[in-house]
């Protein structure tokens, strides 16, 4: 009887791109990730449940990562039956929905349980734009102090639309020298000691 319920819910979730009409993603993600991302997205929407589903991928993230478990979901050699089995138990501990759990289910179906964290990562994807955010990331070769940063703050600012918020990610690369690299969104500036180097010494060779 478990194990019917089961193949209904995975039916349930992987059909009702053909049943009802998809609600459109904020942003497309390209990709087999993408295509269950996108699916994820418009049950969770039409249910009003797109945070909670955000947070249960979170649990679902942390499941991946124990040791025990990724050890049986990403060996090539386990049984696809086996795999949903070590995911459903883990699952039914944290009490998710229906709609997480049958992702879940539908990716061991199709033998799609390996890239469970790249559907976690697109959906996010989604669920910032969804947010307005615009994903920012700054690396440096020395870490910024609070003025510093808060300045920076601000100059990111004059990128965005009046609904738009910066998700802000700051990285460390020793490599660049000095100077700072800056992707935000569809832009990327690189304003990195390495980089200014390198084109003044192109610029002498070629005098």
């Amino acid at each position: 009887m478990a194990a019917l319920m089961l193949g209904q819910q995975a039916r349930q979730f992987s059909t009702s791109v053909i049943r009802q009409k998809l609600v459109k993603a904020p942003i497309t993600v390209y990709g087999v990730e993408g295509r269950y991302a996108t699916a994820l997205f418009s049950a969770a929407s039409k249910q009003n449940i797109l945070d909670q589903v955000e947070q249960e991928l979170g649990k679902v993230s942390s499941l991946i990562k124990d040791p025990k478990v990724s050890s049986i979901v990403m060996n090539p050699h386990v049984k696809r039956s086996f795999k949903q089995k070590t995911f459903q138990d883990g699952l039914a501990k944290s009490k998710v929905s229906p709609i997480t759990f049958n992702l879940i289910n539908v990716l061991a179906d199709n033998g799609r349980l390996t890239i469970t964290a790249d559907v976690i990562t697109a959906y996010g994807k989604m669920m910032s734009a969804h947010r307005g955010e615009v994903s920012c990331t700054v690396t440096t070769a020395q870490p910024l102090d609070a003025a510093s940063l808060a300045d920076l703050k601000v100059a990111l600012k004059g990128f965005l639309q009046k609904h738009e918020s910066i998700k802000l990610v700051t990285k460390l690369d020793s490599t660049i020298l000095g100077g700072m690299i800056v992707s935000i969104g569809d832009k990327y500036v690189d304003m990195s000691t390495k980089t200014k180097i390198l084109k003044l010494t192109k610029l002498i060779k070629e005098t």
